[in-house]
């Protein structure tokens, strides 16, 4: 009897409330190779000074709690069969903290689990196992305001830690200078006796700050595949490049490609505090897991026979194109950007309702990857009744929905080479408008609906009826609108309906 793979089961939510962002990403299924299918987050800071004062600050929550109401009626937008709620260290820690859980509880019309220290320490290797079944090591989890160390060996966690090491638990004056607190760190990972036995088994760094020093080594040895997944670095050269970027500044850090703007104050203090560990541990090598805490707990809920499946396997049997029944199509795209573009240019117009068409078509790549698959694919397409500069708009277009191009990039040569300055400018815009679309909609029809755009004097106008609301509109939405209505040299402004 042939092998007929089952459809997959529905989508599933997990919204991260950690102490630093609140981040929420929805998976297509909850099976052993979960896809994630939208990912965003937004910070709030609720472990700022959380040592001085004890509690969440009041800015924080406020941000917080409008974030989860968004976070939540989008998730619920995408028909998802569950929504995971987590809470970690800072509202664990916070005097506040069951304060600010009933208060979110309420708004939102979900439980919110907040986690033990143990819990999030087994989540994280939870999630490590999913994403490298073998793992035979430390596994360290760097959050904003904590460090989960965990032994993992032959597919199980052994002895565990949390250890308030996370940066927001340091004042701004030893971000900037690590060095001041080196002692500190170093008399707290004293008393952690399990790490002796890291000695020449591998670390697995979880957690962006960690990832962000992982592309920075990339880029400095030209490493050709950008995906931070299983990136191994020896022993040796992980720690002197982690007592390098120690002692970089943000000014250095800044003109490094592919760091947040975000990561540019707390990147110092993560080489510092990988560069202790890795003097403590004395591991083989340093590997890269970009499985950690969510996706750990999507694992904890399979069945043991579930979990023990091949993930490589079951992700390429279950590997189809497949979209959301509900979910914006080209056409759809093309009517809702349209009114933001001046232009009459039939032959514009039709080039960006291809690119529209078009959107998706990097979809299932790997997020690093999609500007320039999007690219790549669009440049390359068996078209016709296109000119090549045609090809160049449009791949443009798609790619900027995505990511900023880089134009230096080999990929981009026939870009640089096809378009005026000015189409390229085009182009972006278009891909800027298709970006603003998916952010207030998750790429959801029926949600792109509840908003409107439209020109007004020297205004790009973003309008949302009343049942939509603050619910759904939130501060990622505003910093998309103001990019797209820059690149058309336009005034952002928002209306409530």
């Amino acid at each position: 009897m042939p092998n007929i793979a089952l459809p997959p089961s529905p989508p599933v939510a997990v919204v991260d409330i950690g102490s630093n962002s609140v981040r929420l990403v929805v998976y297509d299924n909850n099976e052993r190779a979960p896809l994630p299918v939208f990912n965003e987050k937004v910070l709030c800071g609720l472990g700022r000074d959380l040592d001085q004062t004890g509690a969440l600050p009041d800015e924080g929550v406020e941000r917080a709690l409008r974030t989860l109401v968004r976070f939540v009626n989008l998730a619920q937008s995408m028909d998802v069969s569950r929504i995971d709620i987590l809470a970690t260290a800072a509202v664990r820690e916070a005097s506040n903290g069951p304060e600010f859980v009933n208060l979110a509880e309420g708004l939102c019309g979900q439980k919110i689990s907040v986690l033990s220290g143990e819990e999030e320490a087994r989540y994280a290797a939870y999630g490590l196992l999913s994403g490298t079944p073998g793992a035979n090591g430390i596994l360290g989890d760097l959050g904003g305001g904590s460090v989960e160390l965990v032994d993992v060996a032959a597919g199980k966690t052994g002895a565990y830690v949390t250890l308030p090491l996370g940066p927001v638990r340091f004042e701004e004056r030893d971000l900037q200078s690590p060095a001041k607190a080196v002692k500190r760190v170093d008399e707290i990972l004293a008393g952690v006796n399990f790490l002796d036995s890291g000695n020449d088994r591998p670390f697995y760094a979880v957690g962006g700050a960690w990832r962000s020093i992982a592309r920075l080594h990339m880029e400095q040895t030209g490493y050709p595949l950008h995906i931070i997944h299983n990136y191994q670095m020896p022993y040796d050269q992980a720690l002197e490049f982690s007592h390098f970027v120690s002692n970089l500044s943000a000014q250095t850090l800044s003109k490094a490609p592919g760091i947040s703007k975000r990561r540019l104050d707390t990147l110092p203090f993560a080489g510092m505090l990988m560069h202790r560990l890795l003097l403590r541990t004395r591991p083989s090598e340093v590997i890269m897991s970009a499985y950690g805490l969510r996706e750990g707990s999507l694992y904890s809920h399979l069945r043991p026979d579930v979990q023990a499946k091949d993930p490589l396997l079951e992700s390429c049997r279950l590997f189809v194109l497949r979209r959301h029944k509900a979910a914006v199509d080209g056409d759809q795209l093309f009517d809702w950007i349209s009114p933001a573009f001046e232009t009459s240019d039939p032959a514009e117009s039709r080039l960006r309702h291809a690119a529209c068409m078009l959107s998706d078509v990097a979809r299932l790549e790997h997020p690093d990857y999609r500007a320039d698959h999007s690219l790549m694919r669009v440049l390359r397409f068996p078209f016709v009744g296109v000119q090549h500069k045609d090809r160049a708009f449009m791949s443009m277009a798609v790619a900027s929905r995505h990511a900023r191009l880089n134009e230096k990039s080999d990929t981009a040569k026939a870009i640089t080479y096809l378009l005026s300055d000015d189409e390229k400018r085009r182009a972006r815009a278009i891909g800027l408008g298709m970006r603003l679309a998916f952010s207030v909609s998750g790429g959801i029809a029926t949600l792109l609906e509840r908003f409107r755009l439209s020109l007004e004097d020297e205004n790009l106008v973003l309008e949302f009826d009343a049942e939509a609301g603050d619910s759904i509109y939130g501060d990622v939405v505003e910093r998309r609108l103001g990019t797209f209505a820059k690149s058309l040299n336009r005034v952002p402004m928002i209306r409530r309906l």
